[in-house]
């Protein structure tokens, strides 16, 4: 089984990486170096089409590509402890938390990213105003979540989840392109401070 992925500040690798340091698996990543275009190589491209990053080649050579999928192969073969929750109820919540941190939180950010960031200026052609509008837009998801984090310690509910890892690794990244945490959300910040801490951040 071959985890292929790029270090920090990455978000995608790492979410797979947090997930599985919560669940105890030691699985060593391959490296793919993104500077170096190696993600979009036909070698790559025959693993996942999209020449994106993680990628979980099996043992039989299967591959699973995006990082939720990925990260739902392991809670089927490792349950314990559950991240994609236990009952129905709270395995919808999840399923709910994730896909909202990805489109209201995480897509202001890859738009920022994509348009006004001057590391990704050679890859695409860049609208720079609509780049940055998405500073407003991302301040209002921080002032959105600020909120919904005032009645519970974790994004989905009172457990730690996915929907955690993929809000941290979101923040985080958003932090070292240069959109910061607004530090007037005391929630917000206070539920940073608690994920942050758990040894699966440094991962």
């Amino acid at each position: 089984m071959i985890l292929y992925g790029a270090p920090m500040p990455a978000p995608n690798p790492r979410r797979v990486r947090i997930f599985l340091a919560e669940k105890g698996i030691d699985l060593p990543e391959t490296t793919v170096d993104m500077r170096k275009r190696e993600h979009k190589s036909s070698d790559y491209r025959a693993k996942n089409s999209l020449g994106q990053i993680p990628t979980l080649e099996l043992d039989d050579g299967a591959t699973i590509s995006e990082t939720v999928a990925i990260c739902r192969y392991f809670e089927e073969t490792n349950p314990e402890p559950p991240l994609f929750g236990r009952t129905a109820l709270e395995k919808a919540h999840v399923d709910m938390w994730v896909r909202r941190v990805e489109f209201v939180l995480m897509t202001p950010i890859g738009n920022y990213w994509r348009h006004a960031h001057p590391y990704t200026a050679a890859l695409l052609t860049q609208f720079k105003d609509f780049g940055e509008s998405n500073r407003e837009t991302y301040a209002g998801a921080q002032k959105w979540l600020d909120r919904e984090l005032a009645s519970r310690d974790f994004i989905a509910g009172h457990d730690f989840t996915v929907a955690d890892i993929c809000a941290l690794s979101a923040v985080d990244f958003a932090t070292w392109i240069g959109l910061e945490m607004d530090p007037d959300y005391a929630n917000l910040a206070a539920w940073h401070q608690r994920v942050s801490a758990r040894p699966s951040a440094q991962a």
